[in-house]
């Protein structure tokens, strides 16, 4: 059964006086295999061409509820202290579509033969449309809201830190220094952005000859709200198949699944359940992955593919 999004408007307000905050920035289950989008240090740390694309549908059932797509790409270039990479996100929420364009680049230090640290830049722009006729509180009559914003160019410039070993992973970045307009759903109004800080982090446990564990973290702290975390812990069987579980601090519980379908190829999947208030009034949230990482050169460090 699909709702429309006016009828859980209370549902979208008693949600905001639990938490404290609205979302800003897109999220992801599946964060621990696409850091890029929010660490410019990450870029090119494994070792080897990788590409990384995901559709994020949030919240089944309820009209103009947050969908995302978000494609990355990077390399470490010849030099291979250096690397370089490129993301582009499209986050729609309600009468709002907002497009990011980032590239990447990142300069490592290798701290000893298994240790590196990777200091990462970002810069690029965040297109804001918003068409109010398709809000809530939509009123032909209403001034305000028939002023629609049309591809507002908002310049971006972030930074990141990666420290990282055969094993282990953890990382700090600001995704944007650069305050501007967002859309906020709750309000249903454009208000100033706010900063946002992300720490990651992971390890990877040999169990035995055939399986591995990981469990992996990201916590995001955006000023003037509380600290978001994110839990997941995943079980990789024969380097092929991917099971896990994931929390998010009073919103979800997550399924995550995963393949690889060749050398180069892995798909995943990650199945939400909304442990807030809007469990009511939504079916789910789904995530697919498709990643393409090329053939590594055994001469470099790497990360383990289950990275």
């Amino acid at each position: 059964m699909r709702f429309n999004i006016y009828t859980i408007s209370v549902a979208f307000f008693l949600m905001f006086a639990i938490s404290g905050n609205a979302q800003q920035d897109p999220g992801y289950t599946q964060y621990m295999y696409n850091p890029l989008v929010i660490n410019s240090g990450y870029t090119g740390s494994t070792g080897t061409l990788e590409a990384v694309l995901i559709h994020r549908s949030q919240w089944v059932g309820i009209d103009g509820a947050p969908e995302t797509q978000s494609f990355t790409v990077h390399s470490p270039l010849s030099n291979e202290k250096l690397g370089l990479g490129f993301s582009a996100v499209q986050d729609k929420l309600g009468p709002s579509r907002e497009i990011y364009l980032d590239a990447n680049f990142s300069y490592t230090i290798d701290l000893s033969y298994e240790t590196k640290l990777a200091f990462g830049v970002k810069a690029g722009a965040r297109i804001l449309n918003i068409d109010w006729s398709k809000g809530r509180f939509y009123d032909e009559d209403d001034v305000l809201l028939n002023q629609n914003i049309d591809n507002k160019f908002i310049p971006q410039i972030g930074a990141g830190a990666y420290l990282y070993g055969e094993k282990w992973y953890v990382g700090a970045s600001v995704p944007s220094f650069i305050k501007s307009d967002y859309y906020d759903d709750i309000a249903e109004e454009v208000d100033p952005d706010r900063l946002h800080f992300y720490l990651i982090g992971g390890y990877v446990f040999d169990l035995s000859d055939n399986l591995k564990f990981k469990p992996a973290v990201l916590a995001r702290a955006v000023t003037g709200a509380p600290v978001e975390f994110d839990l997941s812990a995943n079980f990789m069987f024969m380097e092929k198949f991917v099971l896990g579980a994931a929390y998010r601090f009073d919103d979800s519980v997550s399924a995550l699944a995963g393949f690889q379908i060749s050398r180069d190829f892995f798909i995943g999947y990650a199945y939400d359940f909304t442990t807030s208030e809007l469990n009511k009034y939504n079916d789910g949230t789904h995530e697919i992955m498709l990643r393409f990482q090329m053939n590594k050169k055994t001469s470099q460090i790497k990360s383990p593919r289950f990275f």
